[in-house]
């Protein structure tokens, strides 16, 4: 029998992969037999670093220089990954917070903010994940094989979180446009999914967390499970969607979040 979370060979982009969630997200892939690894970042010597630990543990993996908020960054990426290892049949849209040059006023309340703090989220969490999918489904169709397409969105889209008012709703138009995207794409055997996260301990939280211990303590009881989410946790949830263990899902939003919400 067959491992059901054997990627078979299909060759995997995942966005934002130089440290992270996304960095864990890339690891997991290559783990699990993907074809190909194409590691992207905004910051170069990041995605080199985790494309090198993919290729020391035995996989196969390129590292892409590119702005997902750019068009044509974004197709030149694609083109060179296919040049590498042929057609991408995993997209992991995973970039985003603020994106890679935030404006010095994204974390003002909303109100007291205009267009170029709105564009550090929008620009990333929304414009990112159609600049990504629009690039990678022709091939994909052309593949004529599964393919998947999975994006990481927020809880903060589901549950609402002040003071991130935009972030909130770019996650929540990515999550739209996945499941648009799903049902679009079903004809030619792809899906469509996104994974919902909530605090999970990356470099940046992890250091924000450890400074002020009292706010770790009031945020944790919030979670069911009182812990902090690990990449590992997210990075599971991708690799079930990204294998055929998922093949008979698509249009969904599945919280990796220790029950910070719950979902029908």
């Amino acid at each position: 029998m067959s491992e059901i979370l054997d990627l078979g060979g299909r060759v995997a982009l995942v966005t934002g992969a130089g440290q992270g969630v996304g960095r864990q997200v890339a690891l997991h892939l290559a783990a699990h037999k993907a074809g190909g690894v194409v590691v992207n970042d905004y910051v170069l010597e990041r995605a080199e670093s985790v494309a090198k630990e993919i290729r020391d543990a035995g996989g196969k993996a390129v590292a892409i220089q590119a702005d997902v908020t750019d068009l044509a960054s974004v197709k030149a990426m694609v083109a060179r990954a296919q040049s590498e290892f042929g057609p991408i049949g995993i997209l992991v849209n995973n970039a985003g917070n603020a994106g890679a040059t935030p404006s010095p006023d994204a974390r003002k309340p909303f109100w007291e903010t205009g267009p170029e703090a709105w564009n550090s989220f929008i620009g990333v969490n929304f414009y990112g994940v159609l600049n990504c999918t629009s690039a990678c489904i022709p091939g994909m169709i052309a593949r004529n094989a599964p393919g998947r397409i999975i994006t990481v969105i927020s809880e903060a889209s589901r549950y609402g979180d002040a003071g991130l008012e935009v972030y909130a709703g770019a996650k929540a138009g990515a999550a739209g446009f996945t499941r648009a995207t799903a049902r679009a794409m079903g004809r030619y055997n792809i899906t469509a999914n996104c994974v919902a996260i909530a605090a999970t301990l990356t470099p940046a939280i992890e250091a924000r967390l450890k400074a002020d211990p009292e706010r770790y303590k009031k945020m944790m009881n919030n979670y069911v499970i009182r812990r902090p989410g690990q990449p590992t946790d997210i990075a599971n949830m991708v690799l079930f969607l990204a294998s055929d263990a998922s093949s008979w899902v698509t249009g969904q939003t599945y919280g990796v979040n220790g029950g910070f919400t719950f979902g029908l």
